[in-house]
């Protein structure tokens, strides 16, 4: 090789000064000439250059973004909320295509069983979905971010607010979309909206006391025992309780009363108090 990489152009390179076509050339060269390679490591700094490799390697390490995670990002969300937001297990495809085949079963399911002018089945399951998807987002066993979620240098109430959203948000649109699936019923089929952000409110308000676990699952108990005592109580085929005018104000009330008491008792999901259970949660006692 009959030409090299002056010793200036050399000390330029490292510093990041030396231009094109000139640094194209140094590239090319560098590649396939020993000499030039070893006169490059002498005029180098090495401690920007140990400085770029960690940098480097900081870059090969660092997790590629999902899809999800992407989309949220272009959308404008921060960084670290879109990671958060796009760990939660009750978002990934698993979870949604659950929900979407328990939908699509109870709504073949209500449509072959037409005794009454009421979707029953339908509304009765509709309303536990987002406030299962609620409770199953958080833990040590199901997130694969809980660790990150406990050391987030921010507030409970905010982190459970990051998760509960959009949750609550991706089954309320999938139920709705389940519901044009029964057109022949009209407005009926929307009765499960009510009940469903009653029970997912009052869950809420419930967790600093009795854990984000328990909350829900008493919650969801209480509505599948109101329906069964409503209809051991309505006569012939007529539309259960929950479902009528009164009940629907009732839910109303419910998810107004149940919202402003979770805002009220926000200070408690940020509390360290170790006796209580969302405390005992988020130091990896609950699951």
């Amino acid at each position: 090789m009959t030409w090299h990489v002056a010793d200036d152009d050399l000390r330029a390179y490292v510093r990041g000064e030396l231009a094109a076509p000139m640094l194209w050339s140094a590239d090319t060269h560098l590649m396939a000439c020993e000499r030039c390679r070893t006169v490059l490591a002498e005029v180098s700094d090495p401690v920007s250059l140990d400085e770029g490799w960690e940098r480097l390697d900081a870059e090969l390490d660092a997790p590629r973004a999902g899809f999800l995670e992407s989309v949220l990002v272009r959308l404008g969300v921060a960084d670290h909320t879109a990671r958060l937001l796009a760990a939660t297990p009750v978002l990934r495809l698993s979870w949604l295509g659950a929900v979407v085949a328990v939908l699509a079963m109870t709504v073949v399911a209500t449509g072959s069983m037409r005794t009454s002018g009421t979707p029953t089945l339908f509304l009765a399951l509709a309303p536990l979905l987002p406030l299962a998807g609620v409770a199953l987002s958080y833990g040590p066993v199901l997130d694969p971010t809980y660790e990150m979620a406990v050391v987030s240098p921010m507030h409970g109430f905010r982190l459970l607010l990051i998760r509960t959203v959009p949750v609550l948000a991706t089954a309320l649109v999938l139920n709705g979309l389940a519901t044009f699936a029964l057109p022949s019923y009209g407005l009926r089929a929307l009765a499960w909206l009510l009940p469903a952000l009653a029970l997912t409110a009052t869950g809420l308000a419930l967790m600093p006391r009795l854990g984000p676990v328990l909350a829900p699952g008493l919650v969801g108990g209480v509505w599948v025992a109101v329906l069964v005592v409503a209809g051991q109580t309505t006569e012939g085929t007529g539309t259960l309780a929950p479902y009528t005018v009164p009940g629907q104000g009732v839910a109303a009330v419910v998810a107004v009363l149940a919202a402003g008491f979770f805002y009220l008792r926000r200070d408690r999901f940020d509390s360290a108090s170790a006796h209580t259970p969302f405390a005992d949660f988020q130091n990896g006692g609950m699951v």
